[in-house]
């Protein structure tokens, strides 16, 4: 288990604390919480690189390392794997602080989205600036 959060120097794309709300009926939090958590994350750093409008058109090699418990401060680290003409892949890593603890990795998955235009159509992603 790794204990090196990503170097990102924008840091976590996304930060939320897991609630109540936010669990199962056994009381642990939902993994399909989790799930959102990471594709809203990912999301918001794939429509910076398209410049504008994705979709989530798949989520690959999905792994729960460990629980997410109530309290949990939960920050979703993202990298730009790949871009393709329209599509780009994105690596997500879950970490969370529970307490004074130092963070530890939780859950890690692979998210692709695809830019599209007002219409709903697909549409290149633009080359990156510098």
């Amino acid at each position: 288990m790794s204990t090196n959060q990503p170097d990102c120097k924008d840091g976590p794309a996304l930060r939320t604390i897991a609630m109540p709300a936010d669990t199962n009926p056994n009381g642990d939090i939902f993994g399909g919480w989790v799930l959102a958590q990471m594709d809203i994350a990912g999301g918001m750093v794939a429509m910076r690189r398209a410049g504008g409008r994705v979709a989530t058109v798949g989520i690959e090699a999905m792994k729960f390392h460990q629980p997410v418990l109530v309290g949990d401060e939960v920050s979703c680290w993202c990298s730009v794997e790949r871009v393709g003409r329209t599509s780009m892949t994105l690596k997500v890593d879950t970490w969370v602080r529970r307490g004074l603890q130092p963070a530890h990795r939780v859950t890690e998955g692979i998210f692709t989205y695809v830019a599209i235009d007002e219409d709903r159509r697909t549409r290149p992603v633009p080359p990156q600036g510098p």
